[in-house]
């Protein structure tokens, strides 16, 4: 197996270098057909000769967790040379994080109707890769939908509703490597796109990201004044997620005399003072919103991280709670 391919062989703990938790040496892991290694259904040796009738139907033992018992699914996309982005083709994976077997159809819109893209069936606590693409055909993934079927095999389970999900693809993510992240199963950053967590499908929102955030900045003043909230931002919060809007509206009562720089300065200053209030609380996680606009406040908090905190780690925070003008950091 070469480098680039072991690299994406999970990161999730009892994902290690690919394999099902619990499972034997060489057993269970993923990846591309051709590299002899388990596709749809099928074992075969790294030298590409088929194993012994004993060997392919040895049983793999299935090591269940509480939290399997919810399905997590999700197609996960990696560039394949982050280095070269603007050229580079991708992979997609589908990923299975429960304690189900998942029989799954991949599918893309054409015209008025769906082509099927790929149909396999995915153990518990594993991925398959799905199939290699370029940028010439990214036009034909914006509209995809997944569904599947859960079940175990030899035993009692509960039943689970089939999955069905439609997703839109948003394309221009793929010229960008910083929409490629840390994430749970894959040693590389990925663009991930969750079909169901915890046994709820995700829903599509069908708003622009420009109402949502009007939407929300509308709420949040009528709940709670401006005032009220600079306090919060400055004292440590023993609440799971501490929210800090960073518009300048909800910051100062007025900006008269400022110029687009001092504004900035001020915004990036509130930015660090709550960094620093909760730099020593491991684990706690702070979303600072910045609103969608030109970038600048995104690109400049960005750079205030990378320089003042690399041990943090940072994402897009959650979409449909903050459309696209949220960024969440977690501090290490």
């Amino acid at each position: 197996m070469d480098e680039n391919t072991r690299s994406k062989l999970g990161s999730k703990p009892g994902w290690e270098k690919g394999f099902k938790p619990g499972s034997e040496t060489g057993l269970g892991r993923v990846d591309k057909p051709g590299t002899g290694l388990k596709m749809s259904g099928k074992w075969e040796s790294e030298k590409s000769n088929p194993m012994s009738q004993s060997e392919a139907e040895r049983p793999v033992a299935i090591v269940e967790t509480p939290e399997g018992e919810q399905i997590t699914a999700c197609l996960a996309y990696l560039p394949m040379d982050s280095k070269n982005i603007s050229t580079t083709a991708y992979e997609c994976y589908f990923v299975n994080d429960s304690n189900y077997f998942l029989y799954f159809n991949y599918m893309s819109r054409e015209n008025n109707a769906w082509k099927s893209r790929c149909t396999d069936l995915v153990e518990p606590n594993t991925k398959v890769f799905v199939e290699e693409f370029d940028k010439t055909e990214l036009n034909e993934i914006e509209k995809v939908a997944v569904q599947f079927i859960a079940f175990k095999r030899n035993k009692p389970y509960a039943f689970k509703n089939p999955g069905s999900v439609e997703l839109r693809i948003d394309t221009v993510k793929f010229y960008k490597l910083h929409s490629f992240q840390e994430n749970d199963y894959f040693e590389e950053d990925a663009l991930i796109y969750y079909l169901m967590r915890e046994d709820l499908p995700e829903e599509e929102l069908l708003v622009s990201a420009g109402d949502l955030e009007r939407a929300m900045n509308e709420k949040r003043r009528a709940n709670q004044p401006a005032r009220t909230r600079r306090k919060r931002i400055e004292q440590p919060e023993k609440a799971k997620v501490v929210e800090v809007d960073l518009h300048i509206n909800q910051l100062l009562d007025t900006t008269a005399g400022m110029n687009n720089a001092d504004i900035l300065e001020y915004q990036l200053k509130k930015f660090n003072e709550t960094m620093q209030a909760h730099l020593k609380q491991k684990g706690k996680r702070l979303v600072f919103i910045h609103g969608k606009g030109d970038g600048v406040l995104r690109q400049a908090i960005v750079n205030e991280l990378k320089k003042k905190y690399p041990s943090c780690y940072s994402q897009d925070a959650s979409f449909k709670e903050y459309g696209f003008g949220a960024t969440m950091v977690t501090i290490k």
